[in-house]
């Protein structure tokens, strides 16, 4: 059976990107969203590669209406990213639950029931289910002693338990992947967002202050989007979660990377705050042999990259800044 994919989440970030590159390689790809305007797929991607996608209206809390599309569109792997972030979950804990853990719970469901046909589950997990750095010695691994200090990573935590009971008691195979905070064009959401939005407002020409300071691994989008592929794709049996690293700097270090792209943005972008209590020392040996080829795009790079596609979004007219406000 040839390869289809069902992405959820897929106006979002990631997944935009993600069926985006899918579209290039010529694999066909259904998108199951609330949202089937795709806002952020045209940041990406062109109308002929968007016309190519599938597009089905749908709420990952609702099994049947999941379990219809993946027979209806003959799925054989899927990436879900569906969720609400860490503001959404800490606003509303109980529909967090919902969305993000019985959203998984129903992805699993569906593929338990036609495991004849579902080959492989990859889904974003989030570091967020990891402590602060004074709880580990050295980097931290993948069986890392988790020590989730919110919502959302205390959902995130039980998504990882969920898979590996799935592929105990029936085999469904899967893979976790907990980025950091990962940058590029269409980040506009999300605590980590705030390094896309100074970039955006450093094209922009206006100030932004970015809410903590400190460690942080930065994680490009394009190398993120590959990963989850990747895992998508590589031969695997079993329950794995896995750590993917970016580039481990602080945000001043990245303010200054940014200027250096944006000599004439000195001064717009600045930090204050607090660092993230969450550790940004990542060991993601493990996953980089599973899938060896995956990229680790330089800072500079990867924010030169996000700058240009910025200002293209500025010379059409279609530069959103509504996400800067306040």
């Amino acid at each position: 059976m040839a390869d289809h994919f069902l992405v959820t989440g897929a106006q979002g970030f990631i997944g935009a990107l993600i069926v985006k590159d899918l579209l290039e390689a010529g694999i066909p790809v259904t998108v199951f969203d609330l949202d089937t305007t795709p806002r952020r797929l045209r940041l990406v991607a062109t109308d002929d590669q968007i016309a190519r996608a599938t597009f089905v209206h749908g709420d990952v809390t609702d099994l049947p209406s999941v379990e219809a599309t993946v027979v209806a569109h003959s799925i054989t792997r899927i990436i879900h990213l569906a969720g609400l972030q860490i503001p959404a979950c800490r606003a509303d804990p109980l529909l967090g639950a919902r969305v993000n853990v019985l959203g998984t719970l129903a992805l699993f469901e569906a593929a338990r029931r036609h495991a004849d046909q579902v080959q492989r589950i990859v889904y974003a997990s989030s570091i967020a289910v990891i402590g602060p750095e004074e709880a580990y010695t050295g980097p931290v691994t993948d069986d890392a002693r988790l020590l989730p200090k919110t919502h959302y990573g205390v959902f995130k935590q039980a998504n990882e338990g969920n898979a590996l009971v799935y592929w105990l008691e029936n085999k469904v195979s899967s893979i976790g992947l907990r980025p950091y905070t990962v940058y590029g064009a269409g980040r506009d959401a999300g605590f980590t967002s705030a390094p896309t939005k100074a970039i955006k407002a450093a094209v922009a020409g206006r100030p932004y202050t970015i809410g903590y300071v400190g460690p942080n691994d930065m994680l490009y989008v394009d190398d993120c989007a590959r990963a989850f592929i990747g895992c998508a794709q590589v031969p695997f049996q079993g329950a794995e979660v896995f750590n993917i690293s970016g580039v481990m700097v602080t945000i001043e270090e990245f303010i200054a990377e940014l200027e250096r792209v944006i000599p004439e943005a000195k001064g717009l972008v600045r930090c204050q705050g607090k660092p993230i209590a969450i550790s940004p020392h990542l060991d993601d040996s493990r996953l980089r042999r599973l899938v060896p080829d995956l990229p680790r795009t330089p800072l500079r790079q990867g924010i030169a990259e996000t700058v240009a596609i910025f200002r293209r979004l500025q010379r059409e007219g279609r530069l959103d800044l509504s996400d800067l406000s306040g």
